[in-house]
């Protein structure tokens, strides 16, 4: 395997471990980066563009990273609550009013942000046209009647968090999430990252497709507990519902599915944007940059919800946003927040290590929160610390 990129002396475990990878773990084409206070250390990528072909993954390849746009994305109501413009406790319907139907009026900003908001499922789910349109979302999400009362539990809301967190950054700004993202955190800090990728860059992106664990993967295959796969498998659970949100599920090698603004699944970019955008949640990073003040990096990685997940059917814990390190998606140590994006992708920074890591990868595989390739990458920063 050819892997490309640098790592700084004494990282030397994550590139072993990112070589094993595709010996092993049937990587075809994949990133990883990892910063430390503020300087890079890592920077690898090897295998090929597109999990099907033979082009090889270069040095600007970008990817669709799937959930681990909600990390990216949460930086901007936390950006806008930094700023005074955005009140965590404040109901959604204050800024939002259609949202208050199905009773939701008493949902706090804090609650959509932790996936306490109640609608992680829609009673129809939108087609791929309606989901990326700017608008249907919204109004499906708004007019949705709550699966509980709002703040009282929590489940993921796996498509449906992209309608809830755009329309509260429009309605509370008048302008866009992807649009803030990219004029005022990653153009500021020269991020390849989009969430609605220009038709420009579109030539830089990989392929993906769906792949299956290698014999040679052997007990690191990925095998779901039986309620679990009962649930995905269920055209009426929740579990089923809250991913089928949007209904035929969308082909993510469409141009135009990745020119959606899309914070809960369709971010695209470099593992070098996700390690150095989390870099720069913790700390400054190599230029003097930073997006979060040391009040706001302690708001991101505070415990919003935590236990029974009634989406995901694990224990899991979440901050405003992001998701937090626990058994159902393992981060660095209990201070880290972040997210991983189902099949493989995960970003996540790390306030007491001082690390921001990414992975990015176009062979997505059935896992949801802990990709056995991301975590191999995980255990070999902490074991380089």
């Amino acid at each position: 395997m050819d892997i490309q990129g640098v790592v700084a002396e004494g990282f030397e475990p994550v590139r072993d471990a990112f070589v094993r990878n595709f010996q092993v773990l049937g990587d075809r084409g994949a990133a990883v980066s990892v910063y430390r206070d503020g300087r890079k250390v890592v920077d690898l990528w090897g295998g090929t563009k597109d999990a099907e072909g033979t082009e090889p993954w270069a040095e600007d390849t970008v990817q669709i990273v799937r959930s681990a746009t909600k990390g990216v994305a949460a930086a901007v109501p936390l950006l806008l609550q930094q700023r005074g413009l955005l009140d965590l406790d404040a109901p959604v319907s204050s800024y939002w009013p259609e949202f208050k139907a199905g009773g939701k009026e008493r949902t706090r900003v804090r609650d959509l942000l932790a996936h306490r908001a109640g609608v992680p499922a829609l009673d129809r789910g939108l087609t791929v046209a309606e989901a990326a349109d700017g608008v249907s979302g919204a109004r499906a999400v708004a007019a949705q009647r709550a699966f509980w009362e709002p703040g009282t539990e929590h489940g993921y809301h796996a498509q449906t968090f992209s309608w809830l967190l755009s329309e509260l950054v429009l309605r509370a700004t008048g302008r866009s999430l992807g649009g803030i993202l990219a004029e005022e955190i990653a153009e500021p800090l020269g991020l390849d990252f989009w969430i609605g990728l220009p038709e420009s860059e579109e030539h830089r992106v990989g392929r993906v497709a769906p792949v299956d664990p290698p014999e040679s993967a052997g007990t690191l295959r990925i095998r779901p507990k039986r309620n679990v796969s009962a649930a995905y498998a269920d055209p009426d659970s929740l579990t089923r519902r809250a991913f089928a949100a949007i209904d035929p599920l969308p082909d993510e090698n469409d141009p135009a599915y990745r020119a959606a603004e899309l914070p809960a699944s369709a971010g695209i970019g470099t593992a070098r944007a996700l390690a150095r955008f989390y870099a720069a949640t913790i700390g400054v990073v190599e230029d003097g940059a930073r997006i979060f003040t040391p009040a706001t990096t302690a708001l991101a990685g505070k415990e919003f919800s935590s236990g029974p997940d009634r989406v995901l059917l694990v224990n899991t814990r979440f901050g405003p946003g992001y998701m937090l390190h626990g058994p159902a998606s393992p981060l660095l140590s209990p201070a880290s927040f972040g997210h991983p994006g189902r099949g493989g992708s995960l970003a996540f920074a790390d306030p007491e290590a001082g690390i921001g890591f990414g992975y990015v990868t176009n062979a997505h595989a059935k896992s949801v929160t802990a990709d056995p390739r991301a975590q191999a990458l995980v255990r070999a920063v902490r074991s380089a610390l």
